[in-house]
Formats: structure tokens, sequence, C-alpha cells
């Protein structure tokens, strides 16, 4: 396995979403880590895919959105700076639920789901950690779904 540079390691260890973490599982996390610039609209993933990783936004913004067979996409939530995109790579069959663009140029650090897998297995706190950050944006996003959702309804009502 790769060394991370210098940069990576910094990068990982001053994000947001990873704050309170052990030097131990920063260290792990930025083996895993790659930088990704995305394009304004560029796709980082549709629902159905295959859950490679998840990635932390450093700058920019993603749009996550729901597919509709009768209707343009609708967007469930945008993700900012500071904050994670991507569960799936948790969780069985990991596959992606949704879909996600970049809405303007972004940076983000992208985390491979095979090796961060591999250091999970290998130490269970880390896995613990993840989980519990993930968890927390899991509830929140999927209350902003929900809340979406409803207020489509509610509009396709009155209309």
């Amino acid at each position: 396995m790769s060394t991370p540079d210098h940069e990576i390691r910094q990068r990982v260890a001053t994000h947001p979403f990873l704050s309170g973490m052990s030097a131990q599982h920063l260290e792990l996390l930025a083996e895993c880590a790659e930088l990704k610039q995305l394009g304004a609209d560029e796709v980082v993933f549709r629902a159905g895919d295959p859950a490679k990783g998840f990635y932390l936004v450093e700058t920019g913004s993603v749009a996550v959105e729901a597919d509709a067979a009768d209707r343009p996409s609708i967007g469930i939530d945008v993700v900012q700076a500071g904050e994670p995109l991507g569960w799936s790579w948790m969780f069985e069959p990991f596959v992606c639920e949704y879909g996600a663009r970049a809405t303007e140029p972004t940076t983000t650090l992208f985390f491979d789901a095979v090796r961060l897998t591999q250091h999970r297995g290998a130490d269970l706190t880390l896995g613990h950690e993840l989980f519990k950050r993930m968890s927390q944006v899991m509830v929140r996003r999927l209350n902003a779904a929900r809340a979406k959702i409803a207020a489509t309804a509610g509009e396709q009502q009155r209309a």
C-alpha cells in the first residue's frame, strides 16, 4: 500500500467531517484518499451505480438527486464544503441509492471502498467512527428527502 503524501494527509486531518478522529484513523484514511476535481454539472455517480467509496467535499457543492420516471430528477439535498457524500459503500448491496452531480467546480477527497473495507476489517473502531459520523448525515439527508417528496406531492395535488 502506498504512503499518502503530505498534502493528502493534511487535507484528511483538517476536514471538518473527520474532526476528533485519532491520528491512527486519520493515517489509515489518508492511505485510502485521493484528490478529485469535479467540473460544474459533472455527474459524480448515478442511482444504481456500484458504490466505489465516499467523498469529502472541500470546496464547491454537489446536488443529491432522486430519479423520477415521469419527470425530471428531484433535488434531495445539496452537499456543501465540509460535508461527506456517499454512504452506500458501507451497506450491501453496495449500490448508490441516489444520484449526485457537482453544481459548480468542486474539490473533493475520494476514499476508495476496497481499501477502506480492508482497514475497517482490521480495525473495527475505524468502522465504528465512520458509521457514527455517516449515520448523522444519513438521518439528516433522509429527512430532507422525505420533506422534498411531501412538498412535491403537495404541489401536484394543488395543480
